[in-house]
């Protein structure tokens, strides 16, 4: 099958730094190892990058000249969208796809203009819906007021969706999506870089726990930190950098340290800012407990990466965690979020040895049976089936595509 990925403002090409450029990056790759033809279209950002670019991992990424070859956030990127799909419409035309796949609503509406006029059915993957953002953000919200409109009109357009948890499917049923329209292909984890072998992160105390994920107030790291006052010779270590600016001088970082002040636990809590995809292994595997305790999460990528190291997890019961964290079995889900419940849901784990090691056996157990990204591309071909049955059917010899089929919920 031929499939073209569209991305508009986030490179599968770029330093990992979210679980939308995991997923995208870690999809094709998948996708192509199944014997699929796999095209990724993003902005070109930079002036020097060359139009096309082939991948070691076999998938073409096409730089779209729309606006200003810098990079911009995704929000300033919205005027430059008619050119994004003029240039698709265009390059489509002479070279057609089998089907569309477009990753987040920006990347969405560019996508279904383009393909319309060459009759192309298109799957959209949200990676986070407005309606959600919008009830957990309040006043706060900073997506254009359009977000939620254009979202239930770009999904009800759409041939398939693909919902990355079963919250996120039951809220886009909310947005009048017919439920037989919609499948969920969670975000995976490599398991060949995420596993409980290799060298771990030197630590000074007793114990610790760990999490990371950009430093933005609805990730709940304020939650760890008040949580660190009961937990005694521990210390919390927070991977992750702000949006745009340095960590030390990042207001959330800011916010955090000064909670920590007030808990009287400055000295045990470390903000290491960016870290490498590639150095992540370590510090997951250097720590007792890996905390993920956002007010929402559609990805749950941290949980994932963590169990696939032989980590327990402690979690709040919010979006993609739901379904990733099996409570008393892999990790503890912590409702109502406050600090004194995330300290009774640590502490046994960093008193019991033989508790660490069973949740974290059965949390390992479980990432590398479900979520290795041969199979969540499995369960995302299974979608493309549905949604372009006839071009699935010239590729049905295909060992991508007989396995989708028992792979997709």
């Amino acid at each position: 099958m031929k499939i073209a990925m569209v991305s508009e403002h986030v490179s599968p090409l770029a330093d990992p730094g979210g679980g939308h450029q995991v997923h995208v990056a870690a999809l094709a790759a998948a996708l192509v190892r199944g014997g699929h033809r796999v095209t990724v279209y993003t902005r070109r950002d930079d002036p020097h990058i060359r139009t096309e670019v082939t991948t070691r991992e076999g998938y073409r990424v096409v730089h779209v000249p729309a606006g200003p070859p810098r990079p911009l956030s995704r929000d300033r990127t919205l005027p430059h969208l008619g050119e994004f799909g003029t240039f698709l419409r265009k390059h489509w035309a002479r070279e057609t796809p089998d089907l569309v796949h477009a990753h987040f609503w920006i990347s969405a509406l560019a996508a279904e203009l383009a393909a319309k006029a060459h009759d192309i059915p298109v799957v959209v993957t949200f990676h986070a819906l407005g309606t959600v953002e919008r009830r957990h953000h309040g006043l706060a919200d900073t997506n254009p007021r359009s977000r939620i409109r254009f979202e239930r009109l770009i999904a009800t357009r759409a041939a398939h969706v693909l919902a990355t948890s079963a919250d996120e499917a039951t809220e886009l049923v909310r947005m009048s999506v017919p439920r037989f329209r919609i499948s969920v292909a969670p975000c995976g984890v490599d398991l060949a870089a995420f596993r409980p072998e290799g060298s771990a992160a030197g630590r000074k105390t007793r114990h610790r726990v760990f999490a990371a994920g950009r430093l933005m107030r609805r990730k709940g790291f304020d939650l760890a930190v008040r949580a660190l006052a009961d937990l005694p010779e521990t210390e919390l270590v927070i991977a992750g950098g702000p949006v745009g600016d340095d960590v030390d001088d990042d207001g959330e970082s800011k916010r955090l340290r000064r909670i920590a002040a007030e808990c009287g636990v400055q000295e045990r809590v470390r903000l290491l800012g960016q870290v490498s995809h590639s150095a992540m292994p370590r510090l997951y595997r250097s720590a007792d407990v890996v905390l993920c305790t956002p007010w929402y999460e559609p990805f749950a990528l941290v949980p994932l990466e963590a169990m696939a190291c032989r980590k327990p997890v402690v979690a709040t019961a919010v979006g993609g965690m739901l379904d990733t964290v099996v409570d008393g079995v892999t990790g503890r889900f912590v409702a109502p979020a406050e600090p004194e419940a995330v300290a009774r849901a640590v502490r046994p784990l960093l008193e019991d040895e033989t508790l660490r090691e069973t949740w974290g056996a059965a949390g390992c157990q479980r990432a590398r049976g479900r979520y290795s990204w041969d199979r969540i591309a499995a369960a995302t071909l299974a979608a493309y089936r549905r949604a372009a049955p006839a071009s699935a059917a010239v590729v049905t010899g295909a060992g991508g595509s007989r396995r989708a089929t028992a792979t997709a919920r």
